[in-house]
C-alpha cells in the first residue's frame, strides 16, 4: 500500500486549499481511507475519512461547513477541499488507510489505521 499526500502550502486566514492523496492498487483495496492533521504537540486526529463500500463520509467537528472530501476516479485520489481555512487549520494533513471498515466511533480515530502518506504541511497565517 501506497499513499502519497500533495498539495499543502501557506493560505490566507479565510482562503481555501486542496489536498490530494494518491493512493495505490483498488479503492476496494481499502475498508477506510481518508485524512488526518496533526499540528504541533498535540495527536494526530482524524478531518474527513471515506467509509468503504458505500464512501460514506464521516466528519469531524472541525470538519463540518467548511471541508469536503472526494475520489477522482481518473487520477486515483481522495481529494480534501478545506474552505474558510482559520489558523487553528496550521497541522501536517495525512491521508490514512486500512483494510477492513471501522465502526462510525472508531472512524476518525487515527490508532486504527495502519497505512500512512507522508504528510503535507499545511500553514494558515496572514
Amino acid at each position: 500500500v501506497q499513499l502519497q499526500a500533495s498539495g499543502g502550502g501557506l493560505v490566507q486566514p479565510g482562503g481555501s486549499l486542496t489536498l490530494s492523496c494518491r493512493f495505490s492498487g483498488s479503492i476496494v483495496d481499502y475498508g477506510m481511507i481518508g485524512w488526518f492533521r496533526q499540528a504541533p504537540g498535540k495527536e494526530r486526529e482524524g478531518v474527513i475519512v471515506y467509509s468503504r463500500p458505500d464512501n460514506t463520509p464521516r466528519y469531524s467537528n472541525s470538519a463540518k461547513g467548511r471541508f469536503t472530501i472526494s475520489r477522482d476516479r481518473s487520477k486515483n485520489t481522495i481529494d480534501l477541499q478545506m474552505n474558510s481555512l482559520k489558523p487553528e487549520d496550521t497541522a501536517v494533513y495525512y491521508c490514512g488507510a486500512r483494510r477492513n471498515r471501522l465502526v462510525a466511533s472508531a472512524a476518525l480515530s487515527a490508532a486504527h489505521y495502519d497505512f500512512w502518506g507522508q504528510g503535507t504541511q499545511v500553514t494558515v497565517s496572514s
